[in-house]
């Protein structure tokens, strides 16, 4: 009998992920004072260890998914969600590593924020997406604090940000109803008050993370007008002591295209007891700003280790796979491509963490006014360019392994569509580009930006010159459209809110790209400028007017 020889490809493997990452760790050796990075390394390099043994995990464990059990074996309704191994897990380990909690840590100061999204960004990718939890988590934390509810603060925020697993606790954010997600101001769900109780009567159409045992909710007080006004934000304590729901019914959990591991609920509020958040019954939507802030910023730093995880294993692969007489990674048009990858992957990473570095120092009341405007101006605009380009960059790194990125098994098709979700979660990026164009008409910024811009290429070689020169020409175009289409009209400046607003989030990546190169070539390290150099053949200026009549007839087919 003939022999068969049988070829079995070596699949990617990770290691450790902080000691892997030349990006990470240059940008923190440059943006923390070395007693702070001396202080948080071995955390950070534990975390690392930690992202690869979970990720061996969620790829044993893949089929596996949240399953909603409405009844006990005896007929009780006890709508119990029963979550995966890796959730099991990943919830003791965020705690204990504080990834939330060194947000609120004051060891660091301003450098608190830049700890905290160090930790979430190598955790993150190997959590089955339990970072989304921890997104509200930290969100509710910073709205409790703000709030000044000093009842609500003793109450929630140490379990919010507990190190304990036995006391933390994870919270909700109960905001989309069937009637819309971004137009909040269409809420259904009512609040009565009973006796001196509040209580909540909707349907909430979409709620990640129904495990959690609180949420922060809208609901419209009766007899308030419509809109977004007439809504106020309330805190809800899901299960009572017993572990009962209090008067929550979970109708089912979501079939989705991806983030299948997270159990997204349809609930029903049938007289859930609540509590305002504020004494105010109205403006509830001005109350979740620092909510949104802060889960934006999450947003954006999952969609950045989300493109991280993924050039790493595109990149062990490409070093692995042997085709055409050579490994993928010496292959010149292979390696190009990965190139162009990691400049996209660089790009939204400074511009990710600039807004961490922001937060931080908001928090610690030593942000400039000029820094609160730029705080303001980039955190939407930073969710929206960072979500479209972790789209793009992993469907390039699906197609980076042929056919093997194709097949279920490998955990790759897993990675591509879990990306889909960043630029819909905490706002398209339509509603995002036009938050940008009221923010900018209410508060400005877009001064503070160019100057920043300005400070940022500010830089001796001719190259990175060039390139910051091109970031801040766009970063003009995108000032010029501004002016002229307010004056041309509102639906002029709507039709090219979109571009306006990538053309600032690209354009400021790339200046971030050369200030952050220009530091790094002082220190001998040229890899950063050969990232902004090629960042900067990219498309960054797409303010290019368009007739509205021809873009009607295309959109109408």
């Amino acid at each position: 009998m003939r022999e068969i020889r049988s070829f079995h490809q070596a699949p990617p493997t990770l290691s450790n992920q902080y000691d892997d990452d030349a990006l990470l760790r240059g940008y923190l050796k440059h943006a923390l004072p070395p007693d702070v990075l001396a202080a948080i390394e071995p955390e950070l390099r534990e975390m690392g260890q930690i992202a690869v043994e979970l990720a061996a995990l969620a790829q044993e464990t893949r089929v596996e998914e949240p399953r909603l059990v409405p009844w006990s074996p005896w007929g009780e309704r006890i709508d119990h969600i029963e979550l995966t191994q890796v959730w099991k897990k990943a919830e003791p380990i965020a705690a204990q590593h504080g990834v939330v909690a060194a947000a609120y840590d004051p060891r660091f100061g301003k450098h608190a924020r830049v700890h905290q999204f160090a930790l979430a960004y190598l955790y993150s990718p190997s959590s089955d997406t339990f970072a989304c939890p921890l997104a509200m988590t930290d969100g509710a934390a910073k709205t409790l604090l703000r709030s000044g509810n000093q009842e609500l603060i003793a109450r929630a925020v140490p379990r919010l940000t507990s190190r304990d697993p036995a006391t933390f606790w994870t919270s909700g954010q109960w905001m989309t109803e069937s009637t819309g997600g971004s137009d909040v101001g269409l809420s259904e769900t009512v609040a009565v008050n009973e006796d001196g109780q509040w209580r909540l009567y909707g349907r909430k159409w979409f709620t990640s993370a129904a495990a959690s045992q609180m949420a922060l909710t809208l609901g419209r007080p009766e007899g308030n007008p419509p809109g977004g006004h007439g809504l106020a934000l309330f805190y809800v304590e899901c299960r009572d002591e017993q572990g009962r729901l209090r008067n929550i019914s979970l109708n089912r959990l979501k079939e989705k295209l991806g983030t299948k591991k997270l159990p997204t609920a349809e609930l029903m509020l049938q007289g859930t007891p609540a509590t305002l958040v504020t004494c105010e019954t109205t403006g509830g939507v001005r109350g979740i700003t620092p909510m949104l802030n802060v889960t934006r910023t999450w947003n954006a730093v999952t969609a950045v280790c989300s493109m991280r995880r993924g050039l790493a294993l595109a990149r062990d692969y490409a070093k692995r796979r042997f085709a055409f007489g050579a490994h993928l990674i010496d292959k010149p048009l292979h390696a190009d491509t990965l190139a162009g990858l990691q400049a996209e992957l660089e790009g939204a990473f400074h511009l990710t963490f600039q807004i961490v570095e922001l937060l931080g120092k908001e928090e610690h009341g030593e942000l400039t006014e000029d820094e609160a405007a730029l705080l303001r101006l980039l955190t939407p605009i930073a969710k929206l360019t960072t979500g479209r380009q972790v789209v793009a960059v992993m469907a390039e790194v699906l197609e980076a392994f042929g056919g093997a990125g194709y097949v279920e098994d490998t955990g790759i098709p897993t990675l591509y569509r879990d990306a889909q979700v960043l630029s819909i979660w905490e706002g398209t990026t339509n509603v995002l580009s036009l938050d940008t164009l009221r923010a900018l008409a209410r508060e400005g910024g877009l001064q503070e930006l160019l100057a920043a811009a300005k400070t940022w290429t500010d830089v001796k070689d001719p190259a990175l010159a060039e390139a910051g020169q091109r970031a801040r020409h766009a970063m003009g175009a995108a000032a010029k459209w501004v002016d002229v289409a307010s004056k041309q009209g509102t639906d002029e400046a709507e039709a090219g809110a979109r571009r306006f607003a990538l053309t600032l989030g690209r354009a400021a990546e790339l200046a971030l790209l050369v200030k952050h190169a220009d530091v790094a070539l002082a220190a001998g390290d040229r890899r950063p400028r050969a990232a902004a150099l090629r960042f900067a053949q990219t498309p960054i200026d797409q303010t290019a007017w368009m007739d509205r009549e021809d873009a009607a007839l295309l959109a109408r087919g």
